[in-house]
This record gives structure tokens, sequence and C-alpha cells, in this order.
């Protein structure tokens, strides 16, 4: 528990850090970041005092606090500027947790005339948040085996992570890998006609697949073809495992089946959305693509940008888009949702069970990258599905009962999951934003946030008094 406190501690530390380099950077908000940098930097040194970072041999049961605890200590830390700033409790804590998680919701109005001190924060937040998710997926998740994530270690460590010698480069190939990505994404939106600040900043919450904006237009403020298109690119880079780039820049194999499911998918949904809303509105067929690709893919590797209101496109898009909001990027990328190798192997078990029905006699077996998936693998993703099928229930039924109409708590509720961040309907749809709404109906979309983000499991096993007593035992 010891080293728990410590790394809680060092995480409070290094958010006052960036606060104090945030205070530097522009002083117009340098009060405010000075202010929370003390209130968060000071009980930081204090809890690494208390503690020990020697101790550092977790068993299971504290890996899971650990990295509950880390998560919301993170956007605790990330609310106290913007509470100080202007923003109340409530508020500072939906916005500071949709950047950590990366969701992108956001309950602010008027973005543009906002400080850049706080547009900057807001990025700081999703690109921390981003290379965490990251480190998350691919160190942690999987030696948990949450939702069948243990199978994630078949196509990380084949023709990458053996090539490193240790965690440690790995992770360090991983932060460079993202750090370069963010840095060419900033130059081409230069290129493409960005302030450098926008720049910037619009680098940082593309890649990490967040979709936080300095503008309440979003990415629709940029009406340049090139932008467009350019951020489509990079959305779609940000959501491909980190570690299928280390393995290609390594010399390795471009192969990967999730990489491949979701291209595929997200063409075979680009072309139809295209060809429909083309003969819907007479639209002319480049621009509709540009819309339709920029939209789904933002919706699909949950970054949460808008270029238009895709809701204005028509009942059969508001439900396409609903629907993708739950599909999600590839497992060991910043993205959230359930994942396209979630939905490949749940794909190939239902038609396992559909040949074993014909063919009882039959040994059929579930294969990913050439290995052999094994049962409780299966039996953990079909957990995952069923657990996250149950969270949505609830929280829109939660929704609900706070006074949402159904289309917006079923909208609210799966886009806080899968960490998309606009919703459909007029309230929360890419037109609109969360400012409207209750306090205890955005207190709600954060535990959504803070669940979809950790992948359920991870945070609702913590509520098991057999856990604590794991946690207790010596």
């Amino acid at each position: 528990m010891s080293f728990i406190v410590f790394v809680n501690g060092m995480i409070l530390i290094f958010f006052a850090v960036l606060m104090g380099l945030n205070a530097l950077l522009f002083p117009a908000t340098a009060h405010a970041f000075f202010f929370a940098m003390a209130v968060v930097g000071v009980p930081g040194v204090l809890l690494c005092l208390v503690s020990s970072s020697s101790d550092y041999h977790l068993r299971r049961a504290q890996t899971f606090l650990l990295t509950s605890t880390v998560w919301f200590m993170a956007a605790v830390a990330g609310a106290v500027p913007l509470m100080v700033w202007s923003l109340t409790p409530t508020d500072a804590l939906f916005e500071a947790m949709s950047g950590i998680t990366t969701t992108g919701a956001t309950v602010m109005a008027g973005l543009d005339a906002i400080p850049h001190g706080i547009i900057m924060w807001r990025a700081m937040l999703q690109a921390v948040g981003g290379v965490g998710f990251i480190v998350t997926g691919i160190a942690i998740l999987p030696l948990l085996k949450v939702g069948g994530m243990q199978l994630f270690r078949t196509e990380s460590s084949d023709k990458g992570e053996k090539e490193l010698p240790s965690a440690a480069l790995f992770a360090s190939a991983t932060l460079q890998i993202y750090a370069g990505l963010i840095v060419i994404c900033a130059f081409v939106y230069l290129a493409g006609g960005m302030t450098g600040f926008d720049a910037i900043t619009h680098a940082m919450t593309t890649l990490s697949t967040g979709g936080f904006s300095g503008h309440d237009a979003s990415f629709g403020f940029f009406q340049s073809p090139f932008l467009q298109w350019a951020g489509t690119l990079f959305m779609l880079l940000g959501a491909l495992p980190f570690a299928w780039y280390i393995r290609v820049l390594r010399g390795g194999s471009f192969r990967s089946e999730q990489v491949a499911a979701m291209v595929k998918t997200l063409t075979l949904v680009i072309v139809l959305l295209t060809i429909w809303l083309v003969a819907r509105t007479g639209m002319p067929p480049l621009t509709a693509l540009r819309l339709v690709a920029f939209n789904v893919i933002s919706v699909v590797t949950t970054t949460g940008y808008a270029t238009t209101d895709y809701t204005a496109w028509g009942p059969f898009a508001v439900t396409v888009f609903f629907v993708l909001t739950a599909v999600g990027g590839c497992t060991g990328s910043t993205a959230g949702g359930a994942k396209a190798m979630r939905w490949l192997l749940l794909g190939r078990s239902i038609k396992a069970q559909i040949q074993a029905l014909f063919s009882p006699h039959r040994v059929v077996t579930v294969r990913y990258e050439g290995h052999r998936v094994e049962a409780d693998v299966i039996g953990g993703l079909i957990t995952f599905f069923m657990v996250y099928l149950t969270t949505f229930a609830i929280l829109s039924i939660m929704l609900t009962l706070l006074g949402l109409d159904v289309e917006t708590a079923a909208s609210g509720a799966l886009t806080a999951l899968a960490n998309v961040g606009p919703g459909v309907g007029s309230i929360i749809g890419p037109a609109g934003n969360f400012s409207s709404l209750s306090d205890p109906v955005k207190l709600t979309l954060v535990l959504g946030m803070f669940l979809g983000r950790l992948e359920l499991l991870t945070v609702l096993v913590l509520l098991m008094p057999l856990f604590w007593s794991d946690i207790s035992a010596r």
C-alpha cells in the first residue's frame, strides 16, 4: 500500500510541474495555475514523504487499486486549475475527467474567447491521458486479464516487445512515437493554415483521440478540406496500436488482424454512408466523402471532433453514428470504446458457436494472429461485453431518473462509457455540449467516463468484499 500512496503522490507532483509550465507560458492565467500548483504539489510531496518507493512488487489486487486511484487522482488534480480559474467544482471535475480519459465532452461554451492557458491545459490533459492509456493498455490490462486483454500479449509481443530488452525501453519507444506523431501532425496543421497555437493544441487532442478544441465549432471551425483530410488521417493514426508501430519501425510485418478489421469496417461504413448522403441531399460526392470520412472516423476512434451536425443528415445517419459510438479503436492505442480486437473475437466466437450447432462433433477453434484463443480469454471477452451492456443500461436508467429524455440519456451513457465525447440529439449532439445538464447528471457521466476508460472491470472489482480482504492480507 505504501508504494500505491507514493505513486499517487508522484502523480500530483507531475501535474503540479505541468501547471507551473502552463503558468510560465501563459501569464494571463498564471495566478490560477501557480495557486493550483501549490494546492496540488504540496500534498503530492507529503504523500511521497510518508510513503516508500522501495516495495514496488505489487500483488494483483494492489495493481487494480493502483490503476484506479492513479487515474482518479489525475482527474482531481487536473480539475484544480479549472476550478481556481472560474468553473464550479462539478464542472471542473467533469472537464478534467473528460480530458484525462480523452472523452472530449465539454461543459465549456464560448471557447473562442477563453484564455489560451485554459485551452492549452485541456489539451495537456488529453495528451497525458492518451499516452497514459497506451501504457495502461499495453502493460497493465493484459497483466490483469481484463476483458480478454491478455490476448493482446500475442499481438504486442511477437515482433515488437521481444526485440526490446526491457519494459522501460518499450515504454520509451512508445512515448517517442507518440510525441513524434504529435509533432508531425502540428506541422501539417500549421502548413494547412492553422495558427501555431491551434496547430499545437489540436495536434495534441487529435493523436490522443481526445477531441477537445479551442473553438465552439470544433474542427468545423477550419473550413479547409486539406485540414479536414489531415485530421481524418491523424485521428486514424492515433487509434492504431502503438506496439504495431514499434514492430513496423523495427522492420517487422505490417500484418495486424485488428488493424485490418478496423480499416475494412471504416471503409465499408464510409462508402455506404457517403452514397446514402449523396442520394438523400444531392451533395457533391467528394464533399460528402470528406464530411462522412471525418465524422465517422472521429466517432469510431472516439476522438469526438465534428465538422458538421451529422444528426441533421436524418434518422438513418443518427442510428449509424449511435452504433459506431460503441466500436472504438484498436487495443494498445489512445482510443476508447470496446475495441476492434474484442469485436473481431466476438464475431469469430459467434461463428464458431453456429458451426458447432451444425457439427456437434467437430472441434471448432477460434484463432487470433495465428494463435489459438483459449477458453478463459473467450470467457473474459463475453464477461466484458455483458458488463458493458449492463453498465450502459444502468447508467441510462440513472440518467432518465435524473430528468433526461430517453435519447439523450442513452446517448450520454454510451458516449461516456466509450469515451467518445458528443452524443446524439439536440442537447449533447455535435452542435451542443453538456453545459446545460444538472450537476447530478454530470457526476453520473463522470463515473461513466472513468469506468469506460479503465475497461469497467478494473474499477468494478474494487466493489467486491473479497478484493478488500486480499488488499488487507499480509
